[in-house]
């Protein structure tokens, strides 16, 4: 079975290509892109959570200096009416949440734009809204499914009768609030009409979806959409689907036509306008035997979705999977509110989920009295628990091990609140990782070597500061048998064959493929014969897995931490992570690396700070900005170390690699909470963790 590429690039820890032309500024993000007399858009927003708008008035803002068109419902261009009503704007005068776009001021400069905004006096006429989660409401509904095609709920066996009979139970409820992306590059969109065709460089991680997206909406033929991001500075799930901002830019676009029309939302924008993860509340209900083996799971979750349109996170998924038990149940419960649409968020479902899960399972391993690590390994299922599959490979036995050793964590003391140091108690926790094998379809390559005797790789896939520049050319030049230095790459342009988004941790696994397959076809019609004068070019198909419904394909992980909480003031630092993962085939340690660690600083920001607060008065986050908003800052982090297991799984794809985007995030809050409760033996079951809790 011949399912691997030769290493040669692959394996090899090659830096970024493009991270010179990054430190210089010379490497173009959306709203960078140079084009001439461009014009400046600044949104106007709802400032009523529902209800509609009952007048306008732009006439001070179209008296302004500088000031080029003021649109609204009553005189924005008209939308083909699409299926996703996020996208669907300015087409009436219903609002449906607060910060909804009800407009745009166009003028010759962004200051002047952002002034004539504010002179716009918009009439409302408010309805009751509500915005309020609370897991006891009476219209909590089940949606018909969760992300992306999950059942809703699941159950096997009968999950109250092994609870009852059990030896030892735990029955908690752990939280997790709404957190917000906020990747450093702002969504931002340059919009450009050419009579009948659109251009639009813009910061998202799919330029194909946003053809796809934008193109129905205004009535035209995708190949009338041409959308350009080479370069996007983060989205971690914010810009894997297209939102209402980049509608109205096109839209502004059309009032200003033949000339550019910039559009960056703001820091406070992107907290109504670009979706977020929801909050959660999950009880966990476990059951164990004498000898500390599971006998049954039950997992269950409330989260909230907008009235406007339906998103339904994946919370209780990831219990499916993890652990050996016989009986199993989890669900999830929805409540629609007067909300922003929410979206992806880096591991949709498996950050929180796993949190919940976790901490429950430290905290089974404490009733059973057993080792957390141990208790974990003896509830290692032989085969996938919901489908009953064999697993391509799974490795979470032995990332635990090697993760305790690096660790040290034989030397960690069993009993809680037992180590101090200079007024610090210390203590250490441990969570597994998990995230699935995804793959989404859509990607193809060009692959062709010039009468020259260059080769050069297209495709529309992207890099959102993942490493796709570098990664995908070692995968090139192995499968077309060159130095990694006569690989030309061109990606992040629908003028290249099409490609799935940067999420679900598909990127590689999807691109890869089908670059793979292109540079090997091209390489064997090379084996017959010269260069044709007109050179030669092959398209490669994204082939996925040679074995579909015959194994659960899977990445698994171990993360310990350690954590010192102030015997005074309760504050929390976490001086030390350590990671250890198995993730199929490392195609470049250097950029993987970089992606397991900043999941892992993301994790620990879920952990210490990030928070998103609703004012159920008015219908807004309350804290829309970094100074409310608390992310993870330099102080913050202390040693991460990222450490790979060999993996080989030649099932999940030809290149036999998983993805690692999604990976690092899941499990670090749960062990950052788990050595919590070691150093102080107070058990924190709500994020985010703060110093109030460790106080008298």
């Amino acid at each position: 079975m011949s399912t691997t590429i030769p290493t040669r690039s692959v394996g090899t820890a090659i830096n970024r290509v493009e991270g010179g032309a990054k430190v210089r500024g010379q490497a173009h993000y959306a709203f960078e892109q140079p084009v001439h007399r461009p014009a400046y858009l600044f949104p106007l927003q709802a400032t009523i959570a529902a209800g509609r708008v009952i007048a306008v008035d732009a006439g001070e803002a179209l008296a302004e200096e500088g000031v080029l068109a003021v649109f609204t419902h009553e005189n924005a261009p008209a939308l083909t009416s699409g299926d996703d009503p996020e996208l669907v704007i300015l087409q009436s005068d219903r609002i449906a949440f607060r910060g909804q776009l009800v407009g745009g001021v166009i003028a010759e400069t962004l200051e002047a734009a952002r002034h004539a905004a504010s002179l716009v006096r918009i009439e409302y006429e408010a309805q009751p809204h509500d915005i309020e989660f609370r897991a006891d409401r009476a219209d909590l509904y089940a949606p018909d499914q969760v992300n992306p095609t999950f059942a809703t709920d699941t159950e096997e066996g009968d999950v109250e009768a092994a609870l009852a009979l059990a030896d030892k139970t735990i029955d908690e409820t752990y939280t997790t609030p709404a957190e917000f992306s906020n990747p450093l590059e702002p969504h931002a969109t340059i919009a450009i009409w050419y009579d009948d065709e659109l251009t639009l460089y813009d910061s998202n991680q799919g330029v194909t979806m946003v053809q796809q997206a934008v193109a129905p909406l205004f009535g035209l033929a995708e190949d009338q959409v041409h959308v350009i991001a080479p370069h996007v500075g983060g989205g971690f799930g914010s810009k894997v689907t297209t939102h209402a901002n980049v509608v109205l830019a096109a839209m502004a676009a059309k009032l200003v036509a033949s000339r550019p029309v910039k559009l960056a939302l703001t820091r406070h924008q992107m907290f109504s306008l670009v979706g977020f993860r929801t909050p959660t509340v999950q009880r966990i209900r476990l059951g164990a035997d004498v000898d500390g083996r599971l006998s049954a799971i039950s997992h269950d979750a409330i989260e909230e979705t907008a009235k406007l349109k339906e998103f339904a996170e994946q919370t209780t998924v990831c219990t499916r999977t993890m652990y050996a038990a016989p009986n199993r149940r989890t669900t999830h419960r929805l409540v629609a509110l007067d909300i922003p649409p929410l979206t992806f968020m880096r591991a949709p479902g498996e950050a929180p989920g796993m949190f919940a899960l976790e901490s429950a399972m430290d905290e089974m391993a404490i009733a059973c009295d057993l080792d957390p690590v141990e208790f974990r390994i003896r509830n290692e299922p032989d085969r996938d628990p919901e489908t009953g599959l064999p697993y391509s490979s799974r490795g979470l036995v032995a990332c635990l091990l090697d993760g305790a050793r690096r660790f040290g964590w034989a030397q960690r003391e069993r009993t809680p609140r037992a180590r101090r140091r200079d007024g610090w108690l210390v203590g250490t926790g441990v969570a597994a990782s998990t995230y699935p094998v995804f793959r989404l379809p859509g990607s193809s390559a060009r692959v062709r070597i010039t009468p020259d005797g260059r080769y050069v790789v297209q495709i529309a896939a992207m890099d959102i500061g993942t490493g796709t520049w570098t990664a995908l050319r070692q995968v090139a030049a192995d499968a077309l048998e060159v130095p990694f230095e006569e690989v030309e790459l061109q990606i992040g342009d629908t003028a290249l064959p099409g490609a799935a988004p940067a999420g679900g941790s598909v990127g590689l696994a999807c691109w890869g493929t089908a670059v793979y397959n292109g540079a090997r076809e091209l390489r064997e019609r090379l084996r017959t014969g010269a260069v044709p004068d007109e050179g030669l070019e092959v398209i490669g198909a994204d082939t996925g897995t040679a074995y579909p419904g015959q194994y659960a394909m899977h990445s698994f992980g171990a993360q310990f931490a350690e954590v010192r909480v102030s015997e005074d003031s309760g504050e929390i630092r976490v001086p030390r992570l350590l990671g250890v993962f198995a993730a199929g085939r490392i195609v470049n340690p250097t950029t993987a690396r970089s992606q397991l660690l900043g999941g892992m600083t993301m994790g620990l920001s879920m952990a210490l700070h990030e928070a998103a607060l609703f004012d159920s008065r008015f219908g807004q986050v309350v804290n829309h900005d970094f100074a409310g908003y608390h992310i993870a800052a330099n102080a913050d982090v202390g040693s991460i170390e990222v450490e790979f297991l060999d993996e080989d799984d030649p099932y999940v794809n030809p290149l036999g690699v998983k993805g690692v985007g999604e990976l690092g995030i899941v499990g670090t809050a749960a062990a950052i909470a788990n050595a919590a409760y070691h150093a102080t033996g107070v058990r924190v079951r709500d994020l985010p963790i703060t110093l109030d809790n460790f106080l008298p």
